[in-house]
């Protein structure tokens, strides 16, 4: 497989370098144009990716979307867990917040989107399904298509060691990309190497390096099946 597309906008939260004071007040602006009583619903997890996302939409636009997140709510559910184990009562409203897709359908009601969602747990095969299926809806016709990563650390509860599958800070990185116009050109190739450079947790700082360096020309990540490889457009900037 290769395939070649223009990434047209990048955006990541929180910062690489964050700043307490300074990043509050970037949040509470990038969440001004959610509703009120959506906004109140938001997790912390939903408010990171809310951030990233709407750095890459400027205005309320339909565009379809990729999330991808390896375990996605987790912490929700697991205090529905909790309070299940006590004996109260879980409300609808609690349920449907907790499950994998819910982010996505927050999201869709606050950017009033009514294009496609198509929420992944990708598994070992960390970034790349994303990737795919993004690149689907645009060899379908759509002229740009947002992909969203995002995780946030598993609760001590779930042993994760020595497994590479979570993350020890929550984070989120929106792309918008096409396949025409003006932008970073990328191509994504699939190769025959094999390798463990974990789930997408662990993939996800390393794609949001080899966006930011702009020295950085490709980068491979292995899985125990084949590797992906993005590579940056030689005459790119």
């Amino acid at each position: 497989m290769q395939q070649d597309f223009i990434l047209y906008q990048w955006a990541m939260w929180p910062p690489l370098q964050p700043d307490a004071d300074r990043d509050a007040i970037k949040q509470k602006e990038l969440l001004a144009k959610v509703p009120p009583l959506l906004r109140r619903r938001l997790s912390p997890l939903a408010k990171t990716v809310f951030c990233a996302a709407a750095q890459c939409l400027d205005e309320p636009v339909h565009v379809p979307v990729v999330f991808s997140s390896t375990h996605g709510e987790l912490a929700k559910s697991f205090a529905m867990l909790e309070m299940l184990e006590t004996g109260e009562d879980i409300s609808p409203t609690t349920f449907s917040l907790s499950v994998h897709n819910a982010i996505a359908g927050l999201f869709s009601m606050a950017w009033q989107n009514k294009l496609q969602s198509t929420v992944l747990a990708p598994g070992e095969e960390g970034m790349a399904p994303a990737f795919i299926e993004g690149l689907g809806l645009l060899h379908e016709g759509a002229t740009q298509v947002l992909l969203v990563f995002y995780d946030e650390p598993v609760l001590p509860f779930y042993p994760t060691a020595p497994y590479k599958i979570a993350t020890e800070q929550s984070g989120a990185l929106a792309l918008l990309i096409g396949s025409q116009g003006e932008g970073l050109p990328l191509r994504m190739v699939s190769m025959s190497e094999t390798g463990d450079d974990g789930e997408q947790p662990w993939q996800l700082p390393a794609f949001i390096n080899f966006l930011a360096e702009a020295q950085q020309r490709t980068l491979t990540l292995r899985t125990p099946r084949h590797s992906w490889r993005w590579e940056k457009d030689a005459q790119a900037a």
